[in-house]
């Protein structure tokens, strides 16, 4: 009798906890009218040129402009067309316009130059069918001559425990798992629209992610070797999943580690951190998603400006400015929404 009496004490404990996280789940509404205060600030931040100003650089970078032109796609807006058509073109277009002559898209050049390029080269494989006819042409040319810079970089010689990643520059002899998220994820775009993109070069950087994967199975750390985060287990987790290898070991382990583990607001690299674990888990789906989604959604939603806009909560990332976060808090919480080919499951 006193088991039973104390078993049904344990379920209505555990009804009333998840009654509450579903209460805390905040509503599509929200999520949507979140979405459209940080899309209207950040139009507002467009300069002249076309691009999007990073503090840390004092002007305009190829990164936040992708970032923010992402954002405008990843809510349903096109090229083009309606209140945010325009923004949307004179982003890519800036962005096309300062590609080098070995195919690196970069403007005012910061200490790793292959964050800027892998971050503008997923932009232009997910903008590459939506643009205008006029701008089509000049978007695949660059998309192209980004992709090939990208796997060349792979190809430099490095010690064992770095082969198959990439680093800071094109020429850099070691890897590191954040800069490699942003290369796979265009590889990975760019080969859903036809690029052409070998299976070694995939399978080596595979193989580069999952060393990152520290001995005791737990997430993943920032290079082979390093103890796991919150934020490169996210890196790492979809990483993986891109590359068509959701159902390996290693990702089970990172997405175990995040419902643990789960990001907050203070965590050094928050806003890096929840665009891959939020898209991350989401394409896992489920129940994992249905478990993570109040938390990753509230965290969010409660730290937005009243101008729309976020900034980082931890100094790691406030050299970057508002536009830079603000555009990945768009692209998480536009996850759902699945307008951008790569959310896609």
């Amino acid at each position: 009798m006193k088991s039973s009496f104390y078993g049904l004490i344990c379920i209505l404990q555990f009804a009333i906890v998840c009654s509450a996280a579903q209460a805390a789940d905040p509503a599509d509404r929200d999520v949507d009218e979140a979405i459209v205060r940080a899309l209207r600030y950040l139009a507002q931040q467009q300069q002249p040129a076309g691009g999007w100003n990073v503090d840390a650089f004092g002007g305009e970078a190829t990164s936040t402009t992708s970032l923010a032109v992402m954002s405008f796609l990843a809510a349903g807006h096109m090229p083009g067309e309606g209140p945010y058509g325009e923004a949307i073109n004179r982003g890519v277009q800036f962005v096309v316009d300062h590609q080098e002559a070995n195919g690196m898209l970069i403007h005012r050049r910061g200490h790793g130059p292959m964050y800027d390029h892998g971050i503008s080269t997923l932009m232009l494989a997910e903008a590459s069918g939506m643009v205008p006819e006029r701008q089509s042409a000049a978007v695949r040319k660059a998309l192209e001559r980004a992709i090939r810079l990208i796997l060349a970089s792979q190809m430099v010689p490095k010690a064992a425990n770095h082969q198959g990643g990439w680093r800071y520059n094109p020429s850099s002899n070691d890897s590191d798992l954040s800069v490699t998220g942003w290369q796979l994820l265009a590889l990975r775009a760019a080969k859903d629209i036809g690029c052409d993109i070998p299976a070694e070069n995939i399978d080596l950087a595979i193989d580069y992610v999952k060393r990152c994967s520290p001995r005791d199975g737990r997430g993943f750390g920032y290079q082979p070797g390093n103890g796991a985060t919150p934020v490169l287990s996210g890196t790492g987790l979809l990483a993986l999943q891109v590359c068509g290898e959701e159902n390996c070991a290693e990702v089970h382990r990172a997405a175990e580690y995040l419902e643990l583990r789960p990001l907050r607001y203070r965590d050094i690299w928050y806003f890096y951190g929840v665009y891959y674990t939020t898209i991350g888990i989401y394409k896992r789906g489920g129940d994992e998603w249905k478990r993570a989604r109040p938390q990753l959604f509230r965290e969010l939603l409660s730290n937005q400006n009243p101008d729309g806009s976020w900034q980082a909560g931890n100094q790691s990332e406030m050299p970057w400015g508002r536009n830079y976060a603000t555009a990945m808090a768009v692209l998480a919480l536009t996850v759902e929404y699945e307008y951008l080919p790569i959310y896609q499951r």
